[in-house]
């Protein structure tokens, strides 16, 4: 899959459960192939809103993640050639812990699903240590692998390619970057 369009970005996203490093892995790609990532906006939301949320929150979330991509792609475009882009999160993560927390999904994200394109995506599995932070929630294994089911669920029944992010670093790193690279050829 080659990047040959000079007006697109190539999009890779990072999904799985929390604490399995999806932030640390687009960091590490971006900074591996000089590129731009997106960070995830739920943290900056329940940081500054407190961790009592509701399902309409979920709904600003998701509107404010899709803003942050917005911007990280404008940008990635503006600065680069060939401009990759790593995210941290899109609306199939909304979509799972809509589900997961209220049992129910907002129609908005739902839409944008079906609209946004990536070209390829990191399902991040729950084999490293759970690190607690005041914004994580599930800690035990049964959970952490249910929703990582759920995630895989999601891209066996799509097109676009996918890696498992997966074992300890430095192996986890260097097996992803393999992996993009290969797709960046």
């Amino acid at each position: 899959m080659n990047i040959q369009k000079q007006d697109k970005v190539f999009k890779v996203v990072a999904i799985g459960p929390e604490s399995t490093g999806k932030s640390t892995i687009c960091a590490a790609l971006a900074a591996h192939f000089s590129a731009s990532w997106c960070r995830e906006y739920a943290r900056e939301y329940l940081l500054e809103n407190g961790t009592d949320y509701g399902y309409q929150d979920l709904l600003t979330i998701a509107k404010g993640q899709l803003k942050l991509e917005d911007q990280a792609i404008a940008e990635a475009f503006a600065m680069q050639k060939n401009p990759v882009l790593f995210i941290d999160t899109d609306m199939h993560v909304m979509k799972v812990w809509c589900e997961f927390v209220f049992g129910n999904c907002h129609p908005f994200i739902l839409n944008e699903i079906v609209k946004r394109k990536y070209d390829a995506y990191l399902l991040c599995k729950p084999d490293l240590p759970w690190v607690k932070d005041e914004l994580r929630e599930y800690p035990d294994i049964e959970t952490r692998d249910k929703l990582y089911h759920n995630y895989k669920d999601i891209l066996v029944n799509q097109d676009l390619p996918w890696f498992e992010v997966h074992g300890q670093d430095p192996m986890r790193t260097a097996a992803t970057i393999e992996w993009v690279g290969k797709l960046l050829k």
